[in-house]
């Protein structure tokens, strides 16, 4: 999944604090990468990687996923439609 959020002016940076820290162990995630957006200051594209939807779906539940969604939900402003893909291969994923 490939995703854009936008933040509270100049909060970009508290935002990805608050995710990064919230997603140490998330089963069946095989990547999470957050990166800043070089045409905007205060935004973040989001890439994740999970083993199935099933896996996705069950890390919203767990409890510092959930007080993460809590904390950023202030900071943020929007969120572009989400692109689903499906990896075929690449550096970093199971062969």
């Amino acid at each position: 999944m490939i995703g854009k959020m936008t933040t509270v002016f100049g909060r970009r940076d508290e935002l990805v604090s608050i995710l990064l820290k919230s997603t140490v162990e998330m089963p069946g995630c095989l990547s999470y990468v957050l990166a800043a957006d070089p045409t905007d200051a205060d935004a973040i594209w989001i890439t994740e990687v999970w083993d199935n939807e099933a896996s996705w779906s069950a890390s919203l539940q767990l409890p510092e996923v959930q007080a993460a969604i809590a904390e950023a939900r202030p900071l943020i402003t929007g969120m572009e439609p989400r692109y689903v893909t499906t990896p075929l291969g690449g550096v970093g994923l199971p062969r």
